[in-house]
């Protein structure tokens, strides 16, 4: 058989991008990992594929990028953390050259048995809860099911069962990709999709929030003729197989906080019944769902104050969704982080709702301005002004409504870094 080639744009920290390497090794290809990042900000990866690197299956060019890579290749994977991917001169490159160009969203799709039924998930905030709850509910019912995508590490490295059920939870980035010719070999793939609700977002990846809307709303490209559609209020789509996700009376008292997420549970029960799991099993077992870390995930009760650790929340939305959902307490919001270019006067508004807000990274000092108060800057100082201010039968919650990168390696990191600073308190 001919040599094959692979090129691994961007081998990230999340682990998709090892997930393809793994992935395309085992396939016979001989990869080239290429990443921008130099080793040391990629010490995790390149620990996950070292056995690869040792016995010359994969090699690696860090801190920067060559054309000839692209060019010289039979496929390119690109990380979809690339931002405006159809300016990237390097994917343009490849494709130019006749290059098939996909991603690892892409290769999963292609790699699920074809048996599987497919349950795909987006929306601006809840896509991950509503997934993961979707999976509960499945195992309640007693179905073979399986949790991948957008919700982190890769299904390329798991042994996937036919007839299984699988829950795809789908960025905006994997939804555009997977509209691009090549990134698939499969077209209308979903046996049931959920958009669970819509607000600017991702810009800075979208170049507008019109085509970040676009590519979400495209997850309806992927549905097949007789599949089901369940869409969020507020999510403007003229669908003929839309159905709106309405509040399940049949809900059990949920283990996971808000109003937010018994509409997450909704539209999870509703997808279990699309595939035809048992509702009332199915109903049990997302009741039963404790949440996913950095989900509003209470660290500790301390003096009488809650300390919730809601780092996944990287919009607006999310973090109003969070002051909601943990009242009737009086809430004092740790927010701020990395700029995506999405309108921060929502989160500054909060203000007025809150018992204090502080304000840190990046957009911190624009949220704090737009509030008239003045910035934490840090995480450790938002923690320590916090504590001294919040009095007993009150909750502090660090929900950014912003992305992690100005401070911090992820919204992980974020996450991990503020529980290591509420166990500290004395």
């Amino acid at each position: 058989m001919d040599e094959r080639r692979a090129t691994v744009m961007g081998l990230g920290s999340f682990g998709g991008g090892a997930g393809a390497v793994r992935y395309l090794a085992q396939q016979g290809y001989d990869v080239l990992v290429t990443d921008m990042a130099p080793a040391e900000k990629l010490a995790t990866s390149l620990k996950a594929i070292g056995d690869l690197i040792e016995t010359g299956s994969v090699t690696l060019r860090l801190g920067e990028h060559n054309v000839s890579d692209f060019t010289t290749c039979d496929l390119v994977v690109a990380n979809p953390a690339v931002k405006l991917p159809w300016q990237n001169r390097f994917i343009q490159s490849a494709q130019a050259a006749g290059v098939r160009v996909t991603t690892e969203i892409g290769l999963v799709v292609d790699a699920l048995p074809k048996s599987c039924t497919l349950i795909g998930v987006t929306g601006s905030s809840g896509k991950s809860t509503t997934s993961a709850m979707i999976h509960a509910g499945l195992l309640a019912a007693g179905q073979r099911a399986i949790l991948g995508g957008n919700i982190g590490g890769s299904l390329l490295e798991q042994q996937i069962p036919d007839k299984a059920i699988v829950a795809l939870e789908l960025s905006s980035a994997m939804l555009w990709w997977l509209a691009q010719p090549g990134c698939t070999e499969r077209k209308a793939f979903l046996d049931t999709a959920i958009i669970t609700n819509l607000a600017p977002n991702h810009v800075d990846w979208h170049g507008s929030a019109e085509h970040y809307a676009a590519s979400k709303l495209g997850i309806t490209h992927f549905l097949k003729d007789t599949g089901s559609l369940f869409i969020g209020q507020g999510v403007d789509l003229d669908h003929g197989r839309a159905h709106r996700i309405e509040l399940a009376p049949t809900l059990p008292e949920l283990a996971t906080p808000g109003s937010h997420n018994r509409i997450n549970a909704s539209a999870a029960l509703a997808a279990c019944q699309a595939v035809g799991a048992d509702p009332d099993r199915a109903a049990t077992g997302i009741g039963g769902f404790k949440g996913l870390p950095h989900r509003l995930e209470l660290v500790r009760s301390h003096n009488g104050v809650r300390w919730y650790n809601d780092s996944k929340s990287t919009t607006p939305e999310a973090t109003r969704l969070a002051l909601q959902a943990l009242k009737p307490a009086r809430v004092h919001l740790i927010v701020g982080g990395s700029d995506k270019g999405v309108d921060l006067a929502p989160i500054a508004e909060l203000v007025r709702q809150s018992a204090a807000l502080y304000c840190i990274g990046k957009t911190g000092e624009t949220i704090a301005e737009i509030a008239g108060i003045e910035a934490a800057g840090t995480l450790s100082e938002a923690v320590r002004l916090a504590a001294e201010s919040a009095k007993e039968g009150e909750a502090v919650v660090l929900s950014p409504g912003c992305a992690s990168f100005d401070q911090f390696r992820s919204f992980e990191d974020r996450g991990n870094q503020f529980r290591e600073l509420v166990h500290s308190l004395a």
